[in-house]
C-alpha cells in the first residue's frame, strides 16, 4: 500500500491542526494503543450532537486490526 506523498503531507498538516485544537486526544490515543489495544478489546465510540442526540457503535479488535494499526505506525515513522 502506498500513499501519494502530497496527500500524506496534506494529511499530516491537518493532523497537526487537529491536535492543536484537541491537545488531550493524542495522549489518549497513545495510552489506549499502548495499554489496551489488544485482540479481543472492545473499542467504543459515542457521538452526541449539539441538540443532544446520541449515536454509538463498538467493535471487537481483531488480529487484522492490530496489523493495520502497526502498518500505520510504520508509515508514520518513514
Amino acid at each position: 500500500m502506498s500513499m501519494n506523498p502530497m496527500a500524506f503531507m496534506q494529511l499530516s498538516a491537518l493532523w497537526v491542526k487537529f491536535t492543536q485544537r484537541h491537545p488531550k486526544f493524542p495522549p489518549f490515543l497513545k495510552a489506549a494503543s499502548q495499554a489496551a489495544m489488544q485482540e479481543g478489546a472492545i473499542l467504543e465510540i459515542q457521538v452526541t450532537t449539539p441538540d443532544g442526540k446520541t449515536i454509538a457503535s463498538n467493535l471487537k479488535v481483531t488480529q487484522e486490526d492490530l496489523e493495520m494499526l502497526q502498518t500505520i505506525r510504520e508509515m508514520q515513522q518513514n
